[in-house]
């Protein structure tokens, strides 16, 4: 392996040199003397596990936190970014893991928040409309300007982070998990354009767990390990074995293990499902019929917005369906509500886990209770037996190696996401569900919690429960699952085996191009 750690060099070849940087929190030490540097028109990935400090460092970077000791050079200059009005001004733009948008605001006003052009007290929308549509052409984004963006899926929300570093023209791009939501298409292009705007000049910071997109894109690679720096070396000469293990601080397994599915009775059973468009004709859900039996994972696999949420939604009572019934265990729960549905024996791991998933400014031991706080083990005669949440939470905690920084206590809003939705994992599995519907389980996850949880969620299939997957990473969908179902506008067009199909023919089924006799 070669070390390229750069501190010899010339610090003129440098677009950014953070040197020095600690920050704490109350509790913990996010980066503990950590220097980085990013050469000019460099793809540079930021590498570790879940609160390895990584979105913290390039918080600093980008004015969201201030640095309790370091500095940041631009170009050579030293600076002091006290805020993101300032890193814009110094040309540097950020794409965020959670998205920095305004729901109730369209697409347009997100993109020009900020740097808005006004003339006689009116916002001047035209030359924007203008410069955002051809940007959303060039990379064949298809985002509609003058959507909400309450209206559009987590997929076109992260376009519409993209869009807004592109239109302000930022020279130093930092991209935070930014395929987290893309499907392998949409990967494709964005590191198509990654490169691209690297060759145009930008200077580009990349945070991945992927470690097969940062050997695709990225020219060298700083790792990190509990806030600590450990290594920044060569991406071309160096494996995705000795980067994981820098990573983890131990071997990890690339390859998943698992044995046959042994099935038995069918848990859930679908019939005609039909859920409409309210906003138009055609309908969001088309006459679906499908089933999981007690130890498979079945995986809905397909492009982002072509019905996978709200499938689940209607599963899981989040929205009404308009025809059709869903049975559990051979008793029909289709008008039940979202509390009679969990209790009936439903596990929910969300797609969005700041909507769906947790209250994000209650503690994590109040999370890891919200579906069963009125439970006597938590409460009596109304009030919370606090001593049995805290040592239940800590159990958890212990058992799905969820790290924050005051434990239990801790306010999830402070949480990294990967923490974040561990412990959302960690409190769906523990419930022992006959069904566990888990969307996008691993978004945001290193890849030693994604080994994690892959295991559990085999476990949980190997102990005779139903697994209803859904995920965008076709490499998941082709590892995990014992059957795929493939959606295509709002209906099942492939039933298929992972072992009897093709990641090509795969994506065929997905962009509409071929169908199976179901």
């Amino acid at each position: 392996m070669k070390n390229m750690s750069s501190n010899n060099q010339s610090s003129n070849s440098y677009a950014v040199e953070m040197l020095g940087i600690t920050k704490r929190f109350k509790g913990i030490i996010a980066n503990n003397n950590i220097s980085i540097q990013l050469k000019q028109s460099e793809i540079h990935a930021l590498l570790g596990e879940n609160g390895a400090g990584k979105s913290t460092l390039m918080s600093i970077l980008f004015g969201l936190y201030k640095a309790d000791s370091g500095i940041i050079k631009i170009n050579d200059k030293e600076v002091k970014i006290d805020n993101p009005n300032i890193a814009n001004k110094l040309g540097i733009g950020m794409v965020h893991q959670h998205f920095k948008l305004i729901h109730n605001f369209t697409v347009l006003e997100n993109i020009m928040l900020g740097i808005e052009t006004v003339k006689n007290g009116l916002l001047q929308f035209s030359n924007v409309r203008k410069k955002v549509i051809e940007i959303s052409n060039k990379y064949n984004f298809n985002i509609d300007p003058d959507e909400k963006i309450e209206n559009l899926t987590v997929g076109q929300q992260q376009k519409v982070e993209i869009l807004k570093i592109l239109y302000r023209n930022n020279n130093i791009l930092i991209f935070d998990e930014p395929t987290a939501v893309l499907t392998p298409n949409e990967i494709e292009e964005l590191i198509n354009i990654i490169k691209s705007l690297a060759s145009e000049g930008k200077s580009i910071l990349f945070i991945s767990h992927k470690l097969n997109e940062i050997k695709e894109v990225a020219d060298r690679c700083s790792i990190l390990r509990r806030g600590e720096y450990i290594a920044t070396v060569d991406v071309a000469t160096t494996s995705k074995e000795e980067m994981s293990e820098m990573m983890v601080g131990r071997k990890v397994a690339l390859q998943l293990d698992k044995k046959e599915a042994n099935t038995k009775d069918t848990v859930l059973e679908v019939n005609n499902l039909i859920v409409k468009n309210k906003n138009a004709n055609k309908n969001i859900i088309n006459n679906i019929s499908f089933n999981v039996k007690s130890g498979e994972i079945v995986c809905v696999a397909g492009i982002d917005g072509n019905g996978q949420s709200e499938l689940i939604y209607a599963l899981t009572g989040i929205i009404n369906i308009d025809s059709g019934n869903i049975k559990l265990n051979n008793k029909d729960i289709t008008n039940l509500n979202i509390r009679e549905k969990t209790l009936s024996g439903i596990g929910h791991i969300p797609e969005d886990r700041h909507k769906y998933g947790l209250v994000l400014d209650y503690s994590l031991q109040e999370n890891l209770i919200l579906q069963n706080y009125f439970d006597s083990r938590f409460q009596k005669n109304g009030f919370l037996r606090f001593k049995n949440i805290e040592k239940y939470a800590n159990n958890l905690i212990n058992k799905f190696d969820i790290r924050s920084a005051l434990g239990s206590k801790t306010i999830t809003r402070s949480m990294s996401g990967g923490n974040q939705q561990k412990a959302i994992i960690a409190r769906e599995i523990d419930r022992n569900p006959n069904l566990l519907i888990a969307v996008q389980p691993t978004r945001g996850l290193d890849i030693g919690a994604i080994e994690y949880i892959h295991k559990q969620i085999i476990e949980q299939r190997d102990s005779g429960k139903a697994v209803l997957l859904v995920s965008l990473e076709i490499d998941e969908v082709m590892d995990l699952s014992d059957r795929i179902l493939v959606m295509f506008e709002g209906e099942i067009v492939a039933n298929i085996s992972p072992k009897e199909t093709t990641i090509n023919e795969l994506g065929l089924y997905m962009s509409g191009s071929k169908r199976n006799n179901i």
